[in-house]
């Protein structure tokens, strides 16, 4: 879950001294950093400068009792002290607040009982310690940029922003943090990164995160399916190269984990490019002779191509929610194109088809046969009555090609045999008295050779056996 940036919490100044993890005071009582301490772009002292330098940072490693530890680890750096100095690293309102008058106030009042004066006093130096969970190495680079400001050569990468960040967020280090959130919106981030990012937002103020989070979050609930549908839209109507766009966008629809987001927006795609491929057919079998005659052709022949073309994308739709399994919605449409269905076959019975789109007829049955088989082999679970239709409104269109596209092709007449074939397995689970009707209908399968049509005789030997059968009924009681 990306989390919510109404939620984020202001950073705070650091815990009381008395707190495990946090710096303590172990301070010189007369000594005092005014907050009016400047940042200043540049500095004249050098980082662990001891000749200089009026703090003494000693780090330990403060570690849970579940952590698992390197006793070496914690040797080598809980010895590790650094030389600073107050107006240097007071830039960092975590230690502005340390070495301010009112936190040394409260950390004399701490430590009278519990640590010794003569360490406060000890050089005239302010003496802090400071817990880290592992390596101080990123905090010395944080510590290095306080002095130094040199943020681009420093965060040079994401994965150095997503280390530096957490330590600049500790330590109230605003230039710092501001630097590393800039440059991880600028740059790519890898998958790890992505997760580290999410991570540290919820750490941020929100004007900081907002960037962050535009680009990882939402903006509205359908942000997925919205850029689906895009993708699908653009992979029909706007690519030159659209054949090698639609393995691409099919790809991306196979691997989407919402399957009813990508149900919903195949439905869409589908219900509009079908109501184009409907409206162009009944713009052309109903004519507007009115105008002047090559107009009317010109308007007949684009009637024509904007149902092959839209026919086509069809046809792709089609093979992705049957491969997505989400193709029960475009079966039971396609079973209620009474109207479409008659307005193809007097397409199909005019000669102009024949020069301008030539295809058309196969892509629409193929179309069909594509849903019928999805039907037959139960991939699709329809209906009796969807069943019904969809072959009884279908069926003559495949017998109007039969009769009116010549010559056949191969490829025709294979995909006119897979479709007999289809249709003859749905008849089979329909009641036997629709299944009579739709059978004399499809008496146009025979062939000169009764043996070249042996599924039309399984289908009617099927029916009469059947039909030859006692009535079952009391069985039923």
């Amino acid at each position: 879950m990306i989390p919510n940036s109404s939620r984020k919490r202001q950073r705070q100044r650091p815990p009381p001294p008395h707190h495990h993890a946090s710096a303590i005071v172990e301070a010189f009582p007369h000594r005092t950093i005014s907050e009016s301490s400047q940042k200043l772009p540049r500095t004249s002292f050098s980082f662990n400068d001891p000749s200089t330098a009026d703090v003494i940072l000693r780090f330990f490693i403060d570690r849970s009792p579940f952590d698992s530890s390197n006793p070496s680890d914690s040797a080598r750096h809980s010895d590790l002290q650094i030389y600073l100095h107050s107006r240097v690293i007071s830039r960092a309102k975590y230690f502005s607040t340390l070495l301010s008058d009112r936190w040394q106030h409260q950390a004399n009042n701490h430590n009278a009982g519990h640590v010794s004066r003569t360490i406060a006093n000890c050089n005239n130096m302010f003496h802090l310690n400071l817990g880290v969970h592992d390596d101080p190495t990123v905090h010395l680079t944080v510590l290095q940029l306080l002095y130094t400001y040199d943020f681009p050569t420093v965060i040079a990468s994401a994965s150095t922003a997503l280390e530096i960040l957490p330590v600049a967020l500790e330590l109230l280090f605003e230039d710092c943090v501001k630097a590393c959130v800039k440059f991880l919106e600028a740059v790519p981030w890898s998958e790890e990164e992505e997760k580290r990012v999410l991570s540290l937002i919820p750490l941020l103020r929100e004007e900081e995160s907002k960037e962050l989070l535009a680009r990882v979050s939402p903006g509205e609930d359908d942000f997925c399916e919205e850029m689906l549908h895009g993708l699908i839209e653009k992979a029909m109507y706007s690519q030159p190269n659209m054949a090698f766009v639609k393995v691409f966008v099919a790809k991306l629809l196979r691997d989407f984990s919402s399957r009813e987001s990508a149900r919903r927006v195949l439905e869409r795609a589908f219900d509009a490019n079908l109501r184009i491929v409907k409206e162009s057919l009944e713009q052309y079998s109903s004519p507007d002779f009115r105008g002047d005659h090559n107009e009317t052709e010109a308007i007949q022949r684009l009637h024509l191509h904007t149902a092959m073309t839209n026919g086509r994308h069809l046809l792709w739709l089609v093979e992705r929610m049957i491969e997505l399994k989400v193709a029960d919605s475009a079966v039971k449409q396609w079973s209620e194109q009474a109207a479409f269905t008659v307005d193809l076959q007097k397409a199909f019975r005019d000669d102009a088809w024949r020069n301008i789109v030539p295809g058309l007829p196969a892509v629409m049955l193929r179309c069909t046969c594509k849903l019928a088989s999805a039907v037959a082999a139960g991939t699709i679970l329809s209906s009796r009555q969807v069943r019904m239709k969809l072959v009884k409104d279908w069926l003559p269109v495949l017998i109007s090609c039969k009769d009116n596209v010549s010559p056949m092709l191969p490829s025709h007449k294979t995909l006119y045999l897979e479709l007999e074939e289809t249709f003859l397995r749905i008849i089979s689970t329909l009641p036997m008295s629709d299944a009579q009707v739709l059978l004399q209908q499809c008496l146009s399968f025979s062939t000169r050779n009764v043996e070249d049509c042996p599924h039309l005789v399984t289908a009617f030997n099927t029916w009469f056996r059947r039909a030859s059968q006692p009535p079952q009924m009391e069985n039923l009681d």
